[in-house]
C-alpha cells in the first residue's frame, strides 16, 4: 500500500474510531436522538431475529462497536474495502438521527445540522471511493473478463491444433493406403 493511501485511510477512519470509542463508552448521550430512527428500524430487526436488541441505547452501542472495528480495519488496511462499505452503511442512520436539519425551526440549529449532514455526505463519498479503490490492481470484473478471454483463445488454439493434426493423420492414412504391401 502506498504511503498516500495509508495516510488517507487513517485520516478517513479517524472520526469513526474516535466517535465509536466515545459512543461505546457513553451511549446514553445519543440514545434520545437515536430513538426516532431506532423505533422505525426495530420492527424490521425483530423480523430478522427476535432476540436482536432494539433499545436505543443498545443500538447506539452496537453501531459504535461496528464503527470502531471497521474504522480500525480501514486504518490498518485489513479488509479495507468491505470495512469502508460497512462504515458507509453505519453513516446513513447516524446522519438521519443526529443531524435532522429538516426538522429544525431555529435557523442557527438548522444551519449547524445542515453543515454536519453535508460533512457526513462528504465522508460517505470518501468511504465509497475507499470501497472502490483496488490499489492499482485490476478489479474482479477485469480479471474475470481477462481470464475468460485467455481461456477462449486457448480453446481456439487447441481446436486449430487438433484440426491440423487430424488433417495430417488423414493425409498419412491416405498415403499409407496407396503404398504397396
Amino acid at each position: 500500500m502506498t504511503p498516500v493511501r495509508s495516510l488517507a485511510r487513517a485520516m478517513l477512519s479517524g472520526i469513526f474510531v474516535v466517535s465509536g470509542y466515545r459512543n461505546l463508552r457513553n451511549p446514553q448521550r445519543l440514545a434520545t436522538a437515536a430513538k426516532p430512527v431506532t423505533d422505525r428500524v426495530a420492527p424490521m430487526l425483530q423480523q430478522v431475529h427476535p432476540r436482536f436488541p432494539t433499545e436505543p441505547e443498545s443500538m447506539v452501542r452496537l453501531n459504535a462497536a461496528v464503527q470502531l472495528g471497521a474504522g480500525l480495519m480501514l486504518a490498518t488496511g485489513r479488509l479495507s474495502r468491505p470495512a469502508a462499505l460497512v462504515l458507509a452503511g453505519t453513516l446513513v442512520p447516524v446522519t438521519i438521527a443526529g443531524h435532522p436539519f429538516w426538522n429544525n425551526d431555529d435557523p442557527a440549529a438548522r444551519n449547524n445540522n445542515q453543515i454536519h449532514a453535508l460533512k457526513n455526505l462528504g465522508l460517505l463519498g470518501g468511504l465509497l471511493l475507499a470501497a472502490a479503490d483496488t490499489e492499482g490492481k485490476p478489479g474482479l470484473r477485469w480479471r474475470t473478463g481477462h481470464r475468460i478471454g485467455h481461456s477462449r483463445r486457448s480453446m481456439q488454439r487447441a481446436v486449430r491444433t487438433a484440426r491440423r493434426e487430424a488433417r495430417i493423420a488423414v493425409r498419412s492414412a491416405s498415403t499409407a493406403r496407396r503404398l504397396p504391401g
